[in-house]
């Protein structure tokens, strides 16, 4: 019966991370789809996590780099030796149960377009809410602020069933991501610049624009810790979620259009940065400012891994043609059953 099942390969990408294998691990192994293999790549830890893994899970490949290349280099250079019809890339701090690939693997093989997918992702510490790297599928407003159903900014909601329908999305969180792996292959993999956060947004957005589908799955859940990489008040993760968003929006923006929006959108930025000085939080500000510097200065280097589109035109469902920071701080909008389906592309 496997062998007429879809080859797919759980990869988890290790950085220093042995006590949440040793903790998360037993539940992945006990995952129940058949034709299954689990990989764990490491990024040149120093903490004992491979000998941890030989040690303990001696049926786990383990493929190793020669130093940590963060989140996507780390990636890009793991699964070019996985074979498999299907990758998911599972954060080594995520808990799953029995049954959480099948559902996905059924809705991803149900439309030859649909090339990536993610579960819901829940708060593994309060497992009735969602958790903030996912939840049930994420959007973008017009101005590259992503956003997801279940959470927006920081309110995070309690998981009622009212996300409970298997739909099209703008981006599937990197925390648990499936996808195939020819259309890895043909957007080139995660692009090295963004070195982590918001590099699962570029990758789904390429996937859009050459007419691609980005689903989220009901039907799967796993439960997420959260930060196990870069806490929230990290300034380095600051200064990556700024400087990677721009980039993001120079990519995949007609140029036209991001003619338009990326003046906006730094001057949203140093209002943040505003903020940042005003709450007593001098590196993240500086954080912001060296985004922007690094972004004026690599402005006008090449898009490694643009393609270019096989269809007439770009997949922009899932984007939202209004302002979520108007929306969330100004109108009040805290959830994302306040947002009208009329104002998504």
């Amino acid at each position: 019966m496997s062998l007429n099942l879809p080859r797919v390969a759980v990869v988890i990408l290790n950085w220093n991370g042995k006590n949440y294998l040793r903790d998360f691990l037993p539940s992945v192994l006990a995952s129940t789809y058949p034709n299954l293999e689990l990989v764990v790549g490491d990024n040149a830890s120093s903490d004992g996590s491979v000998r941890f893994l030989k040690d303990h899970h001696p049926s786990i490949t383990i493929l190793q780099n020669d130093q940590n290349y963060g989140f996507t280099g780390g990636y890009n250079r793991i699964l070019i030796h996985v074979e498999a019809d299907y990758f998911i890339l599972l954060n080594s701090d995520i808990e799953v149960v029995p049954g959480w690939i099948e559902p996905v693997i059924k809705l991803m093989e149900s439309d030859e377009l649909i090339a990536a997918a993610a579960p819901k992702i829940k708060s593994f510490k309060e497992k009735n809410y969602f958790e903030h790297a996912g939840a049930a599928g994420g959007f973008i407003d017009k101005f590259g602020y992503p956003f997801c159903e279940g959470r927006i900014f920081y309110e995070i909601e309690e998981d009622r069933g009212q996300y409970q329908r298997s739909k099209e999305i703008f981006w599937a969180s990197g925390a648990a991501l499936f996808i195939k792996k020819k259309h890895w292959d043909d957007v080139g993999g995660f692009d090295e610049r963004f070195f982590a956060h918001m590099e699962e947004i570029d990758l789904c957005w390429r996937l859009k624009n050459i007419g691609l589908k980005v689903m989220y799955c009901a039907e799967s859940e796993v439960y997420h810790v959260g930060g196990g990489t870069l806490n929230t008040e990290n300034p380095f993760k600051t200064y990556l979620n700024f400087r990677n968003n721009l980039v993001l929006l120079k990519k995949n923006l007609p140029f036209w259009r991001a003619l338009i929006i990326i003046p906006i959108r730094i001057v949203l930025d140093f209002v943040a940065l505003l903020r940042f000085l005003s709450e007593g939080k001098r590196k993240d500000a500086w954080a912001v400012s060296r985004a922007h510097q690094n972004f004026v200065r690599n402005l006008f280097s090449k898009n490694v891994t643009t393609v270019r589109s096989r269809y007439r035109k770009y997949n922009l469902t899932g984007m939202y043609k209004k302002s979520i920071i108007i929306d969330f701080f100004v109108r009040k909008k805290k959830h994302f059953t306040d947002l009208s389906p009329e104002d998504f592309l």
